[in-house]
């Protein structure tokens, strides 16, 4: 939908090995009525509205391996995190199953991490009323 008169689809990789870009993520984001808002890293991770957010998406580097085989090239990844009764979790699809983080000081260390080694962008989910009002964001 986002590329209908296109040959190659240009929201995802040559390759044909998923790794689409944010067009595709918000799309369908927005077909449930739900909305990704970047995350500026000039803002402090203790203004996040934790209970207004439904969960993050995070934008990665990885390293790229054929089978057991590591190779010195790096390429951007997509991962999932979402809270389920009161623990946060990764869940991203490299991992074996999904790994607990914590609560919510567990949560905003693991962001803080993630952040500092640039060249990471977070996106948060959240529904559409929410991003309306701007109540993912607590006032300084």
């Amino acid at each position: 939908r986002l590329a209908p008169d296109a040959r190659l689809n240009p929201h995802r990789s040559l390759l044909g090995t998923g790794n689409y870009d944010v067009n595709v993520i918000m799309a369908a984001l927005q077909s449930l009525e739900l909305a990704a808002i970047w995350w500026d890293k000039r803002r402090s991770l203790e203004r996040l509205a934790l209970g207004q957010i439904l969960g993050f998406i995070l934008n990665v580097p990885s390293h790229v391996s054929l089978g057991f085989v590591a190779l010195p090239l790096r390429r951007k990844h997509w991962l999932a995190i979402r809270q389920f009764h009161g623990t946060y979790y990764n869940l991203d699809s490299k991992l074996r199953a999904p790994v607990p983080i914590g609560g919510e000081v567990e949560l905003r260390a693991f962001l803080r991490d993630f952040l500092s080694q640039g060249l990471c962008e977070v996106f948060l989910v959240v529904p559409r009323a929410v991003e309306e009002a701007g109540a993912w964001l607590s006032p300084e």
